[in-house]
């Protein structure tokens, strides 16, 4: 009989240990009744991920061991359970993989390679692992990996493994989504299940965790690739599937001194079967936009849940922005949860105004309007005897901005509503958006979504009603941030085609401004749109969280000094 193995996708709360360690014994019990045989969960799963400084407190890795010694009698002792969890042995704490069997636990890996780049930094708070574990359950032979270990297989511990006669490899895994970055996945678990020549079997988080979003996505792939099962995107699940064990001829004598721990455990089978396996639990993939929308959608129902926000609020100006983030949030939190709010002054045009009004009308949401021009003329009469005789600049156009982030920080102060903010990607990047004022809130919903895919997201979400919920005017007009009369976005940026472009260049891909210029880009715009970038770091690093979308995201994804002297000006346009 072919063992089942059972893949528990949970969404895990960072240090929920409590409610963390409920939902592990629930999906292991459940997997057992199924006739699993084999259960895994994903890396961390016990403290969430990632558990960042927390490890670092000791009292906070015991109360981990105590809830993995309560899992012990819990867990169905019929099955061998993998568990994610941070541990301390001889003073250095580890990322690791807790092996039960028995009502015991029976073994720990410790990962071995640990992520420091990008949004990552394990090496601060982790010590790496220094041998490979094999489980030896009865006659299968089933090595152990931890996320990252999968992703370098000429590494320790993916070759100490090599030629073992592993007859499965599982994963744990808490690997954040960005787009593309499934494919990219699945091409990387192909290619180790080929070097070690086995069946892999990968248990990945879902979930929201602050700007992180894990996407799922947990599989099965015999020794050729092919994938077996695979779970869905972002939402949890029980993933079970037939691990197709064959006769792997003589085992590999362990060498001595020993480069590898083989722990023997005695195994059966487990003989229930309440659940049909196989290719028919083979998740489909979500379309691109389909995609991105499921992921911030995620971001933002955990970000409010977990952190006990009971509504939102949104700042309508009728434009693309604020109308695609108030569409994300009805279509995550229900409209009873989100209010508008526009905040007109004598610049807001008639166009915008109705279209923030009709947008809360097609959302079915409460709405508000609270004109600013009184509160302005008030600060102008203030403010113009510091400055008598100098001509209005953007001091005026950013004072509105900011007298709205006070009346939307005053409304959530008194009901307790999480400001939703609006700025985009391509924004934030070049600083065109008020501290203090447009970058006021809680979260960021769409801080790396570029202003190109705000776009093609909001006609992705019409398209997905019968009528339009975002007015078409508001798609169809040119973007402004109505701070004076007659203003275009394109009056201080590039066209958004173009930015975006660059932008993706030099924030994402990290490319020199000749390399963007010599791939057809006007060398003035370049210069401009990087100096921007750079010049506005200080503004970013006070923004709220948002979730991270890109490859490469403005935050703990992208850290650049604040004070940072260093300019790049493409070649031939350096000051005479």
């Amino acid at each position: 009989m072919k063992p089942i193995i059972a893949l528990g996708q949970i969404n895990s709360t960072v240090g929920a240990l409590d409610a963390n360690a409920r939902l592990i014994s629930e999906y292991a019990k459940t997997a057992a009744e199924q006739g699993a045989s084999i259960i895994v969960f994903p890396e961390l799963a016990l403290s969430g991920y990632p558990p960042e400084d927390l490890v670092l407190k000791e009292h906070f890795i015991a109360h981990c061991w105590e809830q993995l010694r309560r899992l012990a009698s819990e867990l169905p002792a019929e099955c061998i359970v993998l568990v994610g969890a941070p541990q301390s042995v001889d003073q250095r704490v580890y990322n690791a993989a807790v092996a039960y069997h028995g009502g015991h636990i029976v073994a720990t890996y410790e990962k071995m390679v640990l992520p420091n780049y990008g949004v990552f930094d394990e090496k601060r708070v982790f010590a790496p692992g220094r041998m490979p574990l094999i489980l030896q359950a009865g006659p299968m032979r089933i090595g152990i990996h931890v996320c990252e270990d999968s992703w370098y297989p000429d590494q320790e511990a993916g070759f100490l493994l090599k030629d073992t006669g592993l007859d499965l490899l599982v994963n744990l895994s808490a690997s954040p989504y960005h787009r593309g970055k499934r494919l990219l996945r699945e091409e990387v678990l192909r290619r180790t299940g080929q070097h070690l020549d086995c069946p892999l079997a990968y248990c990945n988080m879902v979930g929201g965790q602050d700007e992180l979003v894990f996407d799922g996505g947990s599989l099965v792939m015999d020794r050729e690739g092919s994938l077996l099962s695979r779970g869905p995107q972002f939402d949890a699940d029980l993933i079970l599937t037939e691990v197709p064990v064959s006769e792997r001829g003589p085992r590999v004598e362990e060498p001595d001194p020993p480069i590898r721990r083989i722990v023997h455990l005695p195994f059966q089978p487990n003989p229930r079967r309440r659940r049909a396996t196989g290719t028919s639990n083979i998740a489909p993939l979500l379309e691109d936009h389909a995609e991105v929308y499921a992921a911030l959608k995620t971001g933002l129902r955990d970000y409010v849940e977990k952190n006990g926000f009971r509504k939102t609020v949104v700042a309508l100006s009728g434009g693309i922005d604020s109308a695609l983030v108030a569409a994300i949030a009805v279509d995550t939190l229900g409209p009873d949860r989100v209010a508008g709010i526009t905040m007109p002054s004598r610049i807001t045009s008639n166009a915008t105004l109705t279209d923030a009004e009709r947008l809360a009308k097609n959302l079915g949401i409460e709405f508000h309007t609270v004109p600013i021009d009184e509160i302005h003329g008030t600060f102008l009469s203030k403010l113009l005897p510091f400055w008598e005789g100098m001509p209005p600049d953007i001091t005026e156009e950013n004072l509105q901005a900011r007298i709205r982030g006070n009346i939307i920080m005053a409304l959530s102060n008194k009901f307790g509503w999480l400001v939703l903010t609006t700025g985009n990607k391509s924004e934030l990047a070049t600083g065109y958006c008020t501290l203090y004022g447009d970058m006021v809130g809680g979260f960021s919903l769409i801080k790396d979504v570029p202003k190109t895919l705000v776009y093609s997201l909001a006609a992705w979400r019409n398209q997905q009603s019968d009528t339009p919920v975002i007015p078409p005017s508001t798609l169809e007009r040119p973007p402004s941030a109505e701070l004076r009369p007659d203003q275009r976005d394109t009056d201080s940026l590039p066209p958004y085609d173009m930015l975006d472009a660059i932008i993706e260049r030099y924030v994402e891909r990290d490319e020199g401004v000749d390399r963007i210029a010599a791939e057809g880009f006007d060398p003035a715009i370049v210069n401009q749109v990087s100096r921007l970038i750079d010049l506005s770091e200080y503004k970013r690093r006070q923004g709220a969280p948002g979730i991270k979308i890109t490859p490469k995201a403005f935050g703990r994804d992208r850290r650049m000094p604040i004070t940072n002297a260093y300019r790049e000006r493409v070649k031939g346009t350096e000051p005479s």
